[in-house]
Parts: structure tokens; C-alpha cells; sequence
């Protein structure tokens, strides 16, 4: 479990200490504020410190070879010009500096960003995170996934490194053995809302097999899509048991029945040992899973961030165990608004425009 995150001079943040949930977090505010660069910096510094296939989670990293994965990461997934864009601008030369607290001690990170663009390890673990973390962007992958790594791997392409990553996990083989029947629990209401399973044949290419037949994922309607992408990560382990998944607005071309599915997906993984991070300003998504966790009771550790857009351009956030603890959010507050005059213009109740000034 991740416990908190300090970035100082990161991107939009002077200084943040986020601390988080064991089930699930909640980053909300609007577009511009850092939900993401929350979500990637989070997601960056796991996946450098994950073990690999040829890792033993055990062993502890290179001090050198971990400075330089943190750097290739980072450039990876935010894809600036170079990594000292992600240091927040000042006048002359400064750097940022991001720590990672877990459960385990062993695993801390801490870490420096020059100007300069260079890395230096201040915390180094003492062993891997075990699971690599699951990032999902805001469109769904399946389609795109066939022969997708091998090309971004050979070619320069303009994507960040979460696809790749992703694809990777996209296309490992079905879990197998006494894990099954808790992963049949998670799929079944995934595949009710999907109509179907989600299938692979030997060239890769994902299809969603239905009572009437096989359909081509390019066929498959989007926000179908993205539930099949989280059926196939289930279905293959990735989101099982332990382990992270970050998921970038999740309600992105989705309609309000499919987000009740994700809503209750998102909450029966964060019940079953997955710690979910989530970025939103979704107020549907928001109060659904509001719903879900008072039903769950205190049984789902939560935790809700409010970033707010200060005078002079810097983020800063505001956290709590409900969304009532983290202030008033513009987004939020602007569906709210739009909802009080729906229902006052459809009771008469709206102002009209006065006529020969009485």
C-alpha cells in the first residue's frame, strides 16, 4: 500500500503531502489542476521500483540503475522535452523533490529532479514492489493493442508510456489455477453490462463474444470497450489481489448505467486488496461512489483531494474522508448549480427578464 506522496516544485505544485487511503482515492478538480501529473507521478514511481520478470522482489535496486529507471519513467509517461520540465518554474536554477511512503518501509523512495534534468536517488529501497501498478488513460487500449508494443518499441511514437504498459498487461495470458473463481466474481458484472466476454484470438486482436456471435472490439461500442479493458486485467491477474491501478476519469464517454458499473467495479476491486487511485470531476461518478462507500460502511478506507487553482497560477490541495471535507470544487459546484436551475425552471420558479422596466 502506498501511504503518501510529498512532491515539492513539482509541475503545478509547490507543495503537496498526500496522504492516502488503503482502498481508495479520489482526486478531483478541474482541467489544468494536476489530477493527472498526481496520478502519473504516483503511477511513474511504482513502476520504476516494480519487479520485472527478471526481478526478484526481494532484491534491492542499483542505486544507479534506479536513478537512471526513475529518470527513463518519468520521460516516458510525461514525455516532456526533457525530464527539468517537470520542475516547477522559478527564477534560476531549482529542482523538485518527490517521496514515496508505503506499508513497507523497504520500499520508500525519495528522489530529486534538477533543472538541469538530472536524478538523484536521496531514498533508495531496499526491495521492489512485488506487482507492477495498471494505469488506464482516458480512452480504452483493446483496439489499438495488437502489435502495438512491438511498433512503439521500434519506432518513435508520439504516446505516452502508460499505453505501452498497459498493452503489456493487456496481452499477458489468462490466469489460471485456485485464483479463477475470485476473478468469475469480479467479470460477472462486467460481462452482464458488456452482453458478453471479452476474447483474444491467436493474432491478438481482442473481440467481445456475445449469445449471437463474435464482434470485432473496433465494433463494440467505447464505453464498452473500456469495461472489457478492465474485464481482460482482471481475467489475466493484473487486477487481482494486491497491486495499484490508476484510472484517469474513468467516466470519459461512458453514459450514467455504464458508470454505475464502473463505480461498482472500482469498489468491489478496492474491497479485494487493489488500491485504487482515480482523477474525476465527474459529480455522477462521485456521488455513486459516495453511495457505495456508505453502504460498504467503514469497511473502505477512502480518501478524497480537492485541487484547487490559486492567484498565482500554483495548485493547492485540500483532503479528506468525504468529499465534503475538501471544499468547494468550481467543476462540482457548477453541475450542482445547473441541477438547482433545471428544477427551478421546470417549477416556474425562474426569474424572468423584466419587461418596460417594471
Amino acid at each position: 500500500m502506498l501511504r503518501s506522496i510529498i512532491l515539492k516544485n513539482f509541475t503545478v505544485f509547490p507543495e503537496a503531502d498526500l496522504r492516502f487511503g488503503k482502498h481508495l482515492n479520489v482526486i478531483v478538480g478541474e482541467n489544468g489542476t494536476g489530477k493527472t501529473h498526481i496520478l502519473k507521478a504516483a503511477y511513474s514511481g511504482i513502476a520504476a521500483s516494480a519487479a520485472g520478470p527478471k526481478d526478484r522482489s526481494s532484491e534491492a535496486p542499483d542505486r544507479s540503475a534506479f536513478s537512471a529507471a526513475i529518470g527513463e519513467k518519468f520521460l516516458g509517461v510525461f514525455r516532456p522535452d526533457s525530464l527539468g520540465r517537470l520542475v516547477r518554474r522559478g527564477r534560476g536554477r531549482n529542482k523538485c523533490k518527490i517521496s514515496y511512503k508505503f506499508d513497507q518501509p523497504e520500499l520508500n523512495i525519495a528522489f530529486t529532479i534538477s533543472t538541469l534534468a538530472k536524478v538523484k536517488v536521496d531514498g533508495l529501497p531496499d526491495a521492489r514492489v512485488s506487482k507492477r501498478p495498471v494505469y488506464l488513460p482516458t480512452r480504452e487500449l483493446l483496439t489499438i493493442a495488437p502489435g502495438f508494443v512491438s511498433l512503439y518499441e521500434t519506432t518513435h511514437l508520439p504516446f505516452e508510456e502508460t499505453w505501452r504498459d498497459t498493452c503489456v498487461l493487456l496481452e499477458a495470458p489468462l490466469a489460471r489455477g485456485p485464483r479463477e473463481g475470485r476473478i468469475k466474481l469480479l467479470l460477472e458484472p462486467l460481462e452482464s453490462a458488456m452482453g458478453g466476454k471479452v476474447e483474444v484470438d491467436v493474432a491478438g486482436r481482442f473481440y467481445l463474444t456475445l449469445d449471437s456471435g463474435r464482434m470485432e472490439m473496433h465494433l463494440v461500442a467505447e464505453g464498452l470497450r473500456k469495461l472489457a479493458m478492465v474485464a481482460r486485467l482482471i481475467a489475466t491477474g493484473s487486477l487481482l489481489d494486491k497491486g495499484y491501478l490508476f484510472w484517469d476519469e474513468p467516466e470519459s464517454n461512458l453514459n450514467p448505467r455504464i458508470i454505475k458499473t464502473v463505480a461498482r467495479t472500482i469498489m468491489l476491486l478496492a474491497g479485494r486488496g487493489i488500491q485504487v487511485f482515480i482523477g474525476s470531476h465527474s459529480l455522477f461518478l462521485l456521488r455513486e461512489l459516495h453511495i457505495l462507500q456508505q453502504e460498504a460502511g467503514s469497511r473502505l478506507d477512502m480518501r478524497c483531494f480537492g485541487l484547487t487553482l490559486q492567484t498565482d497560477g500554483a495548485v493547492g490541495v485540500l483532503q479528506g474522508r468525504t468529499m465534503d471535507e475538501i471544499g468547494d470544487i468550481a467543476v462540482l459546484d457548477e453541475e450542482l448549480k445547473q441541477s438547482d436551475r433545471y428544477i427551478a425552471t421546470e417549477m416556474g420558479l425562474s426569474e424572468k427578464p423584466k419587461e418596460n422596466g417594471n
